[in-house]
């Protein structure tokens, strides 16, 4: 028997405000305007610029905390006095935007993609019918940095797939032979070792020793030579001569490991950071600022706020009327919702930054990494009185600009490191005197893991050797062995 029973339950959920907070609160500065314009095209409830009773100039200073805000009312109307108390409908966020700078026309530089150059020096080879789309095959088998990694097996069965044409491997190898000798030097190789090995017999005119040595290191010791056994390389060339193999190997390391990655696209855009904040040093006082992107000025239209008027003295009880007036109702609350979502989003991008500032001062007053305290986002969380997953939200995609280079601001949060006496230190201070010293090692007898260890409790820094691996790594610094040099 089915019994009937009443449960009550509460349950949180983010009002349509929130969820248009928390979206413009991630959006980048870069990807700011377009967010906006894309607000202003779908909304013309909303207008860009300032108020024409504006008495005074907003400021970003973070000296105060009066953060001016957008104005989201005219003076001879009070919205609030027509908007009703109902749930918000007809309204969401759209899309993420592009920065409009993205869409401006810019001038095309006149150079061709690597795959043209590559057809055009296929032209000249002469080839039949056959062998001329073998090699068109093939030069769409390779990769932007230059190497064909699709097996010659794949590619017959390419070809007799898509073209008709039946050849095998060893064809395929011959055109692609041909290929080889095409400019850049080392483009269709295979792999690295076939690579380095056709930039090398580009090279070789007979007489050069360096060349002839390097073409047998990587052709009989490519193994040792990646793992740096020099040793076992000098052993199996047969000499005891160090000279002999570290010309050889200077010439190597000067090769190109990805011949195809300068001509991989014919037009590439440079990509900016365009710094969320600016942080100046006037005498030896901070002074933040927002970037003047972030601050967009923002109103109401006035002719929808004279919509309401004329509804006000109008018959309420027509009903093409009401329909009009509840939708130029939800234009208003979604125009009145964006402009306090971007008011609030100043506020808090300031409030953020400021107490970052405050928590690593030292550091924006000097520059000086080793100063960095280690701070967490819950640290931040605290002293502006905010959830962490704001900071959070906050950090993850902005910068700041300071007179020592422009800073993602998740380079300030770290893990902190207890010394000998007792002082907490930043995991970036511990990461920059590795560094340091591994850069003044003697690179004929570099560090172990163990002796970085080490010398860092002889600083009085307690870390285990695994928390050193894991930093070194974490500054892509290779192990001892593949940082010894001849």
């Amino acid at each position: 028997m089915q019994k009937l029973g009443l449960n009550q339950s509460l349950q949180q959920k983010l009002s349509p405000q929130q969820i248009q907070f928390i979206k413009l609160l991630q959006v980048p500065t870069a990807e700011l305007e377009g967010r906006i314009e894309e607000e202003l095209e779908i909304n013309p409830a909303l207008e860009e610029g300032e108020e024409q009773e504006k008495t005074e100039e907003p400021s970003n200073e973070t000296e105060t905390e009066d953060i001016p805000e957008p104005a989201s009312t005219s003076d001879d109307v009070d919205i609030k006095d027509y908007l009703g108390d109902d749930d918000y409908s007809g309204y969401k966020m759209q899309g993420d935007g592009d920065d409009d700078e993205d869409n401006r026309e810019m001038p095309i530089p006149m150079s061709s993609s690597l795959h043209e150059q590559l057809m055009s020096q296929l032209d000249f080879l002469g080839l039949d019918e056959r062998q001329y789309n073998i090699g068109k095959q093939l030069i769409g088998s390779i990769e932007s940095d230059g190497y064909i990694r699709r097996d010659l097996d794949a590619i017959v069965n390419d070809m007799a797939f898509s073209q008709g044409i039946e050849t095998t491997a060893d064809e395929v190898e011959t055109v692609l032979k041909k290929i080889q000798t095409f400019d850049p030097p080392g483009i269709g190789a295979r792999n690295l070792q076939e690579c380095l090995l056709l930039q090398l017999e580009r090279m070789d005119n007979g007489h050069d020793i360096d060349v002839a040595v390097a073409k047998k290191i990587i052709a009989e010791c490519y193994e040792e030579f990646t793992k740096k056994h020099y040793q076992k390389i000098q052993k199996k060339l047969d000499t005891e001569d160090e000279d002999f193999v570290r010309d050889a190997m200077e010439l190597i390391v000067k090769l190109n490991p990805k011949p195809g990655g300068e001509s991989t696209n014919s037009v590439v855009k440079n990509q900016y950071i365009i710094p969320d904040y600016i942080l100046t040093n006037n005498n030896g006082k901070l002074e933040l600022t927002l970037n003047s992107r972030n601050a967009p000025e923002l109103r109401i239209s006035r002719s929808y706020t004279d919509m309401f008027k004329a509804y006000d003295k109008s018959n309420k009880k027509d009903k093409k009327l009401k329909e009009a007036v509840t939708f130029v109702k939800q234009k208003l609350d979604a125009a009145k919702w964006f402009i306090d979502a971007i008011k609030q989003r100043q506020q808090t991008l300031l409030r953020t930054m400021k107490a970052i500032i405050d928590f690593q001062y030292d550091f924006f007053l000097e520059g000086d990494e080793t100063k960095l305290k280690p701070m967490i986002l819950k640290d931040i969380a605290g002293m502006i009185n905010m959830d962490i997953s704001t900071v959070s939200r906050v950090a993850s995609s902005k910068a700041i600009q300071t007179e020592f280079g422009i800073f993602p601001l998740k380079y300030f949060f770290s893990e902190g490191i207890t010394t000998d006496s007792g002082e907490e230190v930043s995991s970036r201070e511990v990461k920059q005197i590795i560094k340091d010293i591994i850069e003044s090692e003697d690179k004929d007898k570099p560090f172990s893991d163990d002796k970085l260890e080490t010398i860092l409790n002889e600083k009085g820094y307690n870390i285990a050797r695994r928390t050193v691996a894991k930093y070194r790594e974490q500054l892509n610094i290779p192990v001892a062995r593949l940082r010894k040099e001849m």
